[in-house]
């Protein structure tokens, strides 16, 4: 193995704490992987690796070589991809939000790898902020408000939000007029994993954003089984437009409270500070601004 081949691997196993995850990720033997890093450490004369027989960690000589590995390699990524007509490469991973990934990421997908016929493209789903480098993951994309300072957040796009009820819950309760006058009216509660609290409804009324807390009939944590609750007649509930679009064509869910709409809901890509972006998440990142901006373009214009 190669000097450069032989940096990818220490890195890989740096990021995962793994020796048997970098060869899963690399393609190869477990036994090559044990073999490049010893070879490593061989050549420069230091121990780079703590290894235990649950653990493996980089020492404080493995974390500085490991930061100009980084550097290295992407300088190289950099240098080959300045030639025409090459295109990204590798394994690309991303975690993503899994309404997202099912209305923006999924349908848009097949002309990215059409484009980029060499990207691997691996996602996994859900809504925690996880550990990038340690998991193994490229970048994040997430709804709301990131609280992580140590990652680069990048904006791509505003989500329209929208109160609703079914069609049950306004013949047993009545429309709502007015957020002030909710008494009498009943919410699904969501449990925001992110605060660990109950989320109140929110409006803006006269220019100014009011959270109003009513009584939850029912209180969920997964955004499906909070839409269900609201169809079942449980409460109102508030979630981003492009979610309820197959509801609010069935007439399953009715919008309720135009006039005072919540605020639009924030979507993120996050990605490590401390690490140069390859070709291919760079490539990734600008396509996936623009899906957002031509999605929100066409429900504008709709």
């Amino acid at each position: 193995m190669d000097r450069v081949d032989a940096m990818r691997v220490f890195c890989r196993i740096v990021e995962r704490r793994s020796f048997t995850l970098a060869a899963e990720d690399t393609g190869l033997p477990r036994s090559t992987v044990t073999d490049a890093v010893k070879q490593l450490e061989a050549r420069l004369g230091v121990r780079l690796l703590q290894r235990t027989t649950r653990h493996v960690s980089p020492t404080l000589d493995g974390e500085a070589y490991y930061r100009r590995c980084l550097s290295i390699l992407a300088d190289i990524e950099d240098a080959e991809g300045a030639f025409a007509g090459a295109k990204p490469k590798g394994l690309l991973r991303v975690d993503v939000h899994g309404t997202l990934a099912r209305h923006f990421v999924l349908p848009s997908l097949p002309s990215f790898l059409e484009t980029y016929p060499e990207i691997e493209f691996y996602m996994s789903e859900g809504d925690r902020l996880v550990d990038l480098v340690r998991e193994g993951i490229d970048c994040v994309l997430r709804v709301g408000e990131p609280e992580d300072s140590d990652m680069i957040i990048r904006r791509v796009a505003m989500l329209d939000e929208i109160t609703l009820a079914s069609p049950a819950y306004i013949a047993a309760r009545g429309r709502p007029r007015h957020p002030e006058r909710l008494a009498g009216h009943r919410m699904v509660g969501f449990h925001s994993s992110g605060t660990g609290s109950l989320l109140p409804l929110e409006f803006i009324i006269d220019g100014a954003v009011r959270n109003v807390a009513i009584p939850a009939t029912v209180t969920v944590n997964g955004a499906e089984s909070y839409v269900s609750a609201a169809r079942l007649g449980l409460g109102l509930i508030q979630i981003p437009r492009y979610h309820a679009e197959t509801d609010l064509a069935a007439g399953t869910l009715i919008p309720v409270l135009k006039d005072f709409p919540p605020t639009p809901t924030p979507v993120s890509l996050l990605y490590p500070r401390n690490r140069q972006l390859s070709p291919r998440v760079r490539v990734f990142i600008d396509w996936l601004v623009k899906v957002f901006a031509r999605q929100n373009s066409e429900n504008t214009l709709s």
